[in-house]
């Protein structure tokens, strides 16, 4: 996955970049790295462009980077106050996403730390295309910040999806708890297993209905889809160690009941998969996750499965 000791930390001025950095610190006190801050602020790209070639454009420029110097050196206090060591660079290369990218090739983090806004009245995060470019195209693990307290012990839900369905290696969900666990192990925490999956009921009664007389046994079908997914459920907690109390499987659609699980439990942390396909230059997330990432209240974990393990699994 990863073999460097530091740990890159996305600080852009919109997005709460003092929370980035004392998550980023944290981190780096639990996992024994250093953390780099890599300022992105999009505010000075256009003094960059060819007809802005006049002093005042250059003394401007000149000005926000004195600025933007300052900021960094400030946010740097925070990981030098914990006994944390701090590296600060500027991004200067467009677009954003790629000279992130960029970086993590030089730099291989243990984590890429970016924050992203949420809006508990919407119950919404705003993910920029920068954002969704680095989730599809890092292969480093990436951990999504927001605004939120944790607690003192750790509750963290590993996304799951044992019964490997939507072209998902079995490789995927070691991987996801082995993440959650060492985070857990590391910060004194614990692991809750969700898995959720779909139920015949409405998908039964439509087709009853469309080609009646025809009745299908939706109930009989229904546990014993449940069945199989909780007796594969239960066997990846068991190779883990995975309390049966922390174990959940839930019927429904992950985009809804994730979310709400997350609430009602109160959770610091998910942790979800990506398989990285290097023959396409990215890594893919899932339409899944994709769509319920923004609706997340908390933090957001996500690691990758690679591209040989994902073929190894799958032929």
């Amino acid at each position: 996955m990863s073999d460097s000791q530091k740990i890159l930390a996305v600080v852009e001025p919109d997005s709460h970049p003092q929370e980035v950095v004392r998550r980023a610190t944290w981190l780096a006190g639990l996992y024994d790295c250093d953390i780099e801050l890599l300022l992105c602020d999009p505010n000075i790209s256009p003094l960059g462009e060819p007809f802005f070639l006049s002093n005042e454009a250059a003394d401007i420029k000149k000005r926000i980077r004195t600025a933007q110097n300052e900021i960094l050196d400030e946010l740097a206090t925070i990981a030098k106050d914990a006994g944390i060591g701090v590296d600060t660079s500027i991004l200067e290369q467009r677009p954003i996403a790629d000279g992130i990218l960029d970086r993590t090739l030089e730099l291989r983090p243990r984590f890429v730390v970016k924050g992203i806004e949420y809006h508990s009245a919407a119950q919404r995060s705003i993910l920029v295309d920068t954002d969704w470019q680095l989730l599809r195209s890092c292969v480093y693990p990436i951990w999504l910040v927001k605004p939120h307290e944790m607690h003192e012990e750790l509750r963290i839900v590993a996304a799951v999806d044992p019964t490997h369905s939507h072209d998902k290696p079995a490789a995927l969900d070691q991987v996801i708890v082995n993440a959650a666990s060492d985070v857990a192990r590391r910060a004194t925490g614990n692991v809750h297993l969700l898995h959720t999956y779909n139920r015949l009921a409405g998908v039964g009664n439509e087709a009853t209905f469309t080609f009646k007389p025809i009745a299908l046994p939706v109930k009989e079908l229904d546990k014993k889809i449940s069945s199989e997914h909780r007796e594969q459920l239960d066997a990846l907690a068991k190779a883990n160690n995975i309390d049966a109390e922390h174990v959940h499987q839930l019927p429904g659609r992950t985009t809804e009941i994730l979310p709400a699980f997350v609430r009602s439990h109160n959770m610091d942390l998910v942790v979800m998969g990506a398989i990285a396909r290097w023959g396409l230059k990215r890594a893919i997330i899932g339409s899944t996750a994709e769509r319920v990432l923004d609706m997340l209240p908390c933090d957001v974990l996500i690691v990758r499965v690679s591209h040989t393990e994902f073929e190894q699994t799958s032929t």
